[in-house]
């Protein structure tokens, strides 16, 4: 554990934890996948009108809903980049535009201290753009309230 620790303080940035350790979500991280994160590490043109700034972390998700052919599912993905309002995130399936998604993130298995909460809500979502990069779609939601 001590190891892990030191390897965590050593990194510069969650991306690299990820990468060296995995997220293990089931999306792989593959060459499209980094052109896109590296692209989205360029600095907000000085019009970005963000109200909240956008962090980008890695939060393995559970996301649910109805995918473009209209099917119920539930996969696991993970967050690109995220802030108060919504998201960026890999999906393994289509999704509908304005189409509504549950995100919810898996608790850590040790919640006996009382310091990690043993579950966190549901986070309802609206899709608001999507884009195919391989096998894998990156798509933008907007959450229905703000988190935070």
């Amino acid at each position: 554990m001590q190891y892990l620790n030191k390897f965590i303080r050593s990194c510069r940035s969650c991306n690299e934890i990820a990468i060296q350790i995995s997220t293990k979500t089931g999306v792989p991280m593959s060459a499209r996948e980094n052109f896109v994160e590296e692209r989205a590490a360029v600095p907000p043109l000085n019009d970005e009108r963000r109200r909240f700034q956008r962090i980008r972390l890695q939060v393995p998700l559970f996301i649910r809903g109805k995918d473009a052919h209209g099917e119920q599912f539930v996969e696991l993905a993970k967050t690109l980049d995220i802030s108060a309002l919504g998201a960026f995130i890999t999906s393994p399936r289509a999704l509908v535009i304005n189409g509504f998604v549950t995100l919810t993130i898996p608790a850590p298995s040790i919640t006996s201290s009382g310091l990690v909460p043993a579950h966190m809500a549901p986070i309802q979502a609206k899709v608001k753009r999507q884009q195919e990069a391989g096998d894998a779609h990156l798509v933008g939601v907007e959450f229905l309230k703000p988190i935070g």
